[in-house]
């Protein structure tokens, strides 16, 4: 049985941590309220802004105009863009992500990557130092996004996978990130932000004959609208990682505070019952001694 001394500096220990996670977690149920309005702001606007130009991307006629980010070529070079935390303490939020990375390459880009044409854009320190230390192919310069993220720092992290797509340097660009459903839930999602994908939504649409008007042209529409409105989309996937990550790790530091509740009663039980043994002792001890005089007396 450890003595009162370790038992004592375990329960200290288990008590500072216990008021860090606590802590914790109120800062990311503060950071996650601002977070959460953000995200429930934008998504309204994105996923209408998504069908229209999924919309007119698909009812746009070839032969007048040629969209350059609905152009299909062979996949030969993909570019994932992976969104994860700068930080950890936020349980399976970053892991998951990882998972699904891989899940990715494997069903679908398996001869991409071994022909070493599989690049990496991280949009958070954990999947820059995650793929360094695995020799992909990464672009690094904005794997610090969420130190400030803005629309401004998001919009250059999409034109390095824009123009990228545009330049034929990747034949298709994926997003990969968490999105916010609850404080206790985060959804792994794979968009495909390029070639832009007619949706399932905008099939139906196109099948009832919508005919667009462009205002003022059509060269525009695709060389000023579209752009800004993927840059959009870009940014919506990093709300909602931000959103979903202060909630993972909200939910983390609450675990993690009753876990240290829990070990610390044991701990409690465990010091009271080693008192009461080295009490005991001491009676015994004293009581044997006591006896010992008086037999020799």
């Amino acid at each position: 049985m450890a003595n009162l001394k370790e038992v004592k500096g375990r329960i200290q220990s288990v008590t500072s941590t216990q008021q860090i996670t606590k802590a914790m977690k109120m800062v990311a149920a503060a950071k996650l309220r601002r977070a959460q309005d953000r995200i429930t702001q934008m998504r309204p606007y994105s996923q209408k802004l998504s069908k229209i130009i999924g919309n007119v991307s698909a009812g746009v006629d070839t032969s007048s105009i040629e969209n350059p980010y609905a152009e299909v070529r062979p996949v030969n070079k993909v570019l994932l863009v992976v969104v994860t935390s700068d930080r950890g303490l936020c349980g399976g939020f970053n892991s998951s992500i990882f998972k699904q990375v891989r899940a990715v390459i494997s069903e679908k880009y398996a001869d991409v990557e071994r022909a070493g044409n599989l690049t990496i854009l991280p949009l958070g320190k954990k999947a820059n130092d995650f793929y360094t230390k695995r020799g992909f192919n990464v672009i690094d310069e904005h794997h610090l996004i969420f130190h400030n993220l803005d629309f401004t720092h998001s919009m250059e992290a999409s034109d390095v996978a824009m123009n990228g797509f545009i330049k034929g340097e990747f034949d298709k660009v994926e997003l990969i990130y968490n999105e916010f459903k609850n404080v206790a839930t985060q959804i792994v999602q794979v968009e495909q932000l390029l070639p832009i994908e007619a949706t399932s939504e905008g099939e139906e649409d196109l099948s009832t004959s919508t005919d667009y008007i462009y205002e003022p042209s059509q060269e525009f529409i695709f060389s000023e609208i579209i752009p800004k409105s993927l840059k959009v989309q870009f940014y919506k996937a990093l709300l909602e990682s931000n959103a979903a990550e202060q909630g993972a790790r909200m939910t983390a530091m609450d675990q993690a505070t009753d876990n240290a509740g829990e070990l610390l009663k044991e701990l409690k039980l465990t010091y009271n019952r080693t008192r009461q043994a080295a009490i005991t002792k001491e009676i015994l001890e004293i009581v044997g001694g006591a006896e010992a005089l008086a037999q020799g007396g």
